[in-house]
């Protein structure tokens, strides 16, 4: 009897490209997935696939319902799950950001009342505790860019890679939170109860990431 497949969660978009073209160097034929893009889950050899919004995947894998998947270490951080992380994928690479308006540029060292709006409040107030600031944190799930432009908040604390977002709506970057990309982060029971296959699967992905490194 063959042993069960491996449950693995992969965002959709751009990342599940790339992930899939680092999963087939390393011996794992995903394009099953890229058959049907109504179906949610794929069989794919020795894995099943579940395709989902990047946010839900720390809770499908902190929950056991898959037993490895790929997230950004932005919501990796925000999420804050205790998941084991073998892997740095070298894939979806950006910049977590602060920014604000250009022409209405704050001084930290006023007594003012601060506004950071963010899709990242964990990590906003873990950013101001290290900062030594204090200010109030408004979450958002959208349009961060609209916040500062309208008033609702001084700051916006984000992600960018090129930053022509940013300028077209004429905000400037003040300071950089954290470098992000994507990881490979695997359920800490199921690390235990299937070592062999993960290991196996860990191993065959580190060596294709070093014989042809991720932009």
């Amino acid at each position: 009897m063959s042993a069960a497949p491996l449950r693995l969660a992969l965002p959709k978009g751009r990342i599940l490209d790339e992930t899939a073209a680092i999963f087939a160097r390393a011996g794992y034929d995903l394009s099953p997935v890229f058959a049907d893009n109504r179906k949610l889950v794929h069989e794919c050899g020795a894995l099943r696939v579940l395709v989902l919004r990047s946010s839900d995947i720390p809770t499908y894998v902190a929950h056991g319902a898959a037993d490895l998947g790929v997230a950004g270490s932005d919501v990796l951080d925000e999420e804050g799950r205790d998941l084991y992380e073998p892997l740095d994928l070298g894939i979806g690479r950006c910049r977590m950001i602060v920014a604000e308006r250009a022409e209405a540029r704050l001084d930290e060292r006023s007594q003012m009342h601060v506004r950071y709006a963010t899709k990242y409040p964990r990590t906003t107030r873990e950013y101001l505790r290290r900062k030594g600031l204090t200010a109030e944190v408004i979450k958002l799930s959208g349009a961060i860019e609209l916040g500062p432009l309208t008033g609702l908040c001084d700051r916006i604390v984000d992600i960018t890679q090129s930053g022509e977002t940013l300028r077209q709506n004429g905000l400037v970057v003040t300071d950089t939170v954290g470098e992000v990309s994507s990881r490979l982060v695997v359920n800490p029971a199921a690390m235990k109860l299937s070592a062999g296959p993960l290991a196996e699967l860990i191993a065959k992905l580190e060596s294709a990431l070093l014989a042809e490194p991720a932009p």
